[in-house]
């Protein structure tokens, strides 16, 4: 029997519409989402609150919504496609930064979002040579669009939630 040469479907697919504003890029799908087959899904997770609260969306959405996400400009990926779990359990061999470097300079939003410091440092780290950056808008941009650094919404992170970054984001968008 042989072995196929396609590649393995990824957890939760990208949400990448044409003429997409925005682009959130977390760092890949936590158990529960992996479970309801929904962007962050869990329990403690306070990304959709987040994006209603800070005016991103004209309401709340909840997570098995997630593609209704191109009706507000906003798109969404992962810099782990193909696995899932928390940060601390992705295998290091998981993460894609040429793939997601691909996505934003072919959709060319105005920004590129990073939930949580990990999917941010992984790409900062291959195209900028960067270990470090704080949460907020960066210095660096892909073309015209500009990257900003968010504190992870997830209830594993409570410790380093901010709201702040994602008003500033919200404040840069409108």
């Amino acid at each position: 029997m042989g072995t196929s040469n396609n590649p393995p479907e990824p957890v939760l697919p990208d949400v990448l519409p044409n003429g997409v504003r925005l682009i959130f890029c977390g760092s890949a799908a936590g158990k529960v989402s992996a479970q309801k087959q929904a962007y962050y899904a869990g329990p403690g997770n306070k990304f959709w609150r987040t994006l209603y609260e800070t005016g991103l969306t004209p309401r709340l959405f909840s997570p098995d919504e997630y593609h209704l996400l191109p009706s507000c400009g906003i798109g969404l990926t992962d810099m782990a496609k193909h696995v899932f779990g928390s940060d601390a359990s992705l295998p290091k061999n998981a993460d894609d930064p040429h793939r997601v470097y691909r996505l934003v300079c072919d959709a060319a939003p105005t920004a590129l979002a990073f939930v949580g410091k990990r999917s941010a440092q992984v790409f900062f780290r291959t195209h900028f040579g960067l270990k470090k950056m704080p949460y907020g808008l960066q210095q660096h941009t892909l073309g015209h669009t500009v990257i900003f650094v968010l504190p992870s919404p997830s209830g594993l992170a409570v410790r380093y939630w901010d709201i702040v970054p994602w008003q500033s984001l919200a404040a840069h968008m409108t």
